[in-house]
């Protein structure tokens, strides 16, 4: 009796192309984006404001806020680092770019320069004292962050003579740099301020060099094991002081919007805001442990903040139960990012 032999299979089961379903489940803002869809079918329903039209400047303003600091701040979770100062820092920014031309009568485009030497210095100071000690960056970071919040407030006060530093809106160049900072356009039915441009382009560099760049390898591989990292040639002390560098650049973007969108900065903003970068960072797919997130995710995040802070207000609700939402939303958005992520590794 003949026997049938059958071929031995051509396909590599180490290489063989994985599912929708476990590709989708791979993408760490996956659980982000039902979350968003969730929280807008919701407001649509029990805030009527919410759906008109004029309504999505605000919204996407409000995210744009907390979504250009959640960038760089994303990446740096995602290389395995916290920065405790980043909310500071943006008032430290507008601050001392605003403090300077006024005190030094010069054209405001020379504080915003100055301003941006300063937040690059912080940033590297952070990162190099980080590499240099051995500390764990949320306790470098908390250091820095009482450090400015303290220079914030004490170093107006004796400039001002108040808590707010003086107004530059009759300044040389305030128009200009307001142009590129703080303005705002006509889009159809909806006032669009240009900090929401910014917020896409920032998203949109930030993915790409994240996903198609070696410097967004480098990121991931020192995240998930600096050690493994180094032993293969990752430069890893370069990358997370250049991480730390780009908080300090973002922060010190929106703290020239901060400045040129009010004319003053008061000294004691920015207290708190660290923590709703890093919930929308986590909301967006970030894991606490590093080595896992998305660029996207944290844009996701921020929109999702956005809206409850609108929709509690345009729903009639009382808005101190905000806070304790974001509580909420940050322990569902780590648990979820969790089972997703061990879900993906498992196919």
């Amino acid at each position: 009796m003949a026997s049938t032999l059958t071929a031995p299979s051509t396909v590599d089961d180490r290489v063989s192309s994985r599912s929708l379903g476990a590709r989708l489940l791979s993408r760490p803002e996956v659980g982000s984006l039902v979350g968003a869809v969730v929280v807008l079918v919701f407001f649509l329903i029990v805030a009527p404001p919410f759906r008109e039209l004029a309504t999505t400047g605000t919204i996407l303003y409000q995210s744009a806020l907390i979504g250009v600091m959640a960038v760089p701040v994303a990446l740096l979770m995602i290389g395995g680092e916290f920065d405790l100062s980043a909310g500071v820092a943006v008032t430290t920014a507008g601050l001392t770019g605003g403090l300077f031309s006024y005190q030094f009568s010069t054209n405001v485009w020379v504080g915003v320069g100055v301003s941006l030497v300063v937040m690059i210095s912080i940033g590297a100071f952070n990162g190099w004292l980080l590499m240099r000690t051995g500390l764990p960056s949320f306790l470098v970071t908390l250091g820095t962050f009482f450090i400015l919040q303290g220079l914030n407030l004490g170093v107006t006060r004796v400039l001002s003579g108040t808590v707010s530093s003086n107004s530059i809106s009759d300044m040389d160049g305030f128009s200009s740099a307001q142009a590129v900072f703080a303005s705002e356009f006509k889009l159809g039915p909806l006032n669009v301020k240009i900090l929401v441009v910014w917020w896409i382009v920032f998203v949109a560099i930030g993915t790409w060099v994240l996903l198609k760049t070696k410097i967004g390898n480098w990121i991931f591989a020192v995240g998930g094991d600096a050690a493994a990292a180094r032993a293969v040639g990752v430069p890893v002390k370069r990358v997370k002081i250049g991480l730390f560098i780009t908080v300090g650049f973002f922060a010190w973007f929106s703290g020239m919007h901060l400045l040129f969108n009010q004319a003053v900065v008061q000294s004691g903003e920015g207290v708190g805001k660290e923590f709703i970068y890093i919930i929308a960072a986590v909301v967006g797919g970030c894991l606490l442990t590093g080595g896992y997130g998305s660029v996207v995710g944290s844009a996701i995040g921020a929109l999702i903040f956005g809206m409850t802070q609108l929709g509690v207000v345009y729903a009639g609700w009382n808005a101190d139960w905000f806070k304790a939402f974001l509580g909420v939303m940050l322990l569902l958005a780590t648990i979820v990012n969790l089972a997703v992520k061990k879900r993906a590794d498992l196919r």
